[in-house]
């Protein structure tokens, strides 16, 4: 679709809902449940999955995004000159899923924890492949569950093959805005399944609205849950990338950092090696993760 084409609009705008994004083009969807590919006018900021609009219709099925809604959130991932770039907006609960297989990386799960936190949204950790756990692996995924829940987050343990753990874990979105994220490879398309058995019928239906066949199927899409709420996969998204966060906003993003931050003796201490560190006293003292500790410095070089 061209501007020529979007400029061509009539009518009154209305509202709706980006349920896909791919590039200059949206799938939005209205209130009736019809789905219209849009553009955005010139000069509005970047249209992502899970945004609010308001469209004017310049055809049967297409049309022009007019207006940005206010955002109640956004996840934001570095690009590649490291400026921040929104990746879904408004969600509630950002789903980092991980398993032992293809590897667990505990650094990416803290990059998502802090994203999730600096979006003030409410990060879910999830272990899935629970049915390839030997005994000693279960003693690890032990620790590592007793970590992020001392921290104070939710965690799961899942298996999409075995059907474990779906029921508590569909509990957990309902009523929500989830993105769910994570590594190639530890299942997310089998829980998905899990939580959508109609999910193909979907896909198809955006498919063709998109008139790309299956280019929807790597994009970013909005998924409507049978027990109400909304789930968003973001396939796309096989590592993740924080873009540069000053140093007092990165700590507020390790939620066990936060009580004492302001307490170091220096009030512009990076937490590094300098005297009377309240951070480093804590990690000393056993309240903060050296791992956690480890991800902060990753992420402040």
């Amino acid at each position: 679709m061209t501007n020529n084409t979007a400029n061509s609009g009539s009518g009154e705008p209305v509202s709706g809902l980006v349920i896909v994004n791919y590039g200059k083009n949206q799938l939005v969807e209205t209130a009736a449940g019809d789905i219209i590919r849009c553009v955005a006018r010139r000069g509005l900021p970047q249209i992502v999955c899970g945004d609010e609009v308001d469209w004017l219709r310049t055809g049967d099925n297409s049309g022009v995004i007019e207006t940005l809604k206010p955002r109640r959130s956004v996840l934001y991932r570095a690009s590649g000159n490291n400026d921040q770039r929104p990746l879904v907006a408004n969600i509630d609960q950002l789903v980092i899923e991980a398993a032992l297989e293809p590897a667990l990386d505990y650094f990416l799960i803290d990059k998502y924890c802090i994203a999730a936190e600096l979006a003030q949204t409410e990060p879910l950790l999830v272990i899935n492949k629970a049915d390839l756990l030997e005994d000693n692996d279960r003693e690890r995924i032990g620790v590592l569950i007793s970590e992020y829940r001392q921290i104070g987050y939710r965690t799961l343990l899942t298996s999409a093959l075995e059907n474990t753990g779906i029921e508590a874990f569909s509990a957990c979105l309902t009523g929500k805005t989830s993105i769910l994220v994570g590594q190639s490879g530890v299942g997310k398309s089998s829980l998905i399944k899990r939580l959508l058995p109609n999910q193909d019928i979907v896909t198809g239906r955006l498919s063709a609205a998109s008139g790309l066949g299956k280019h929807t199927t790597t994009s970013t899409t909005l998924y409507h849950l049978p027990q109400g709420g909304r789930l968003i996969d973001s396939p796309g998204v096989r590592d993740f990338h924080l873009a540069t966060v000053p140093g007092e906003a990165l700590g507020n993003g390790f939620r066990e950092f936060r009580p004492y931050l302001g307490q170091c003796r220096f009030n512009n201490c990076r937490h590094r090696s300098e005297p009377g560190c309240a951070i480093h006293a804590a990690v000393a003292a056993g309240h903060i993760l050296e791992r956690r500790m480890n991800s902060y410095h990753r992420l402040m070089s």
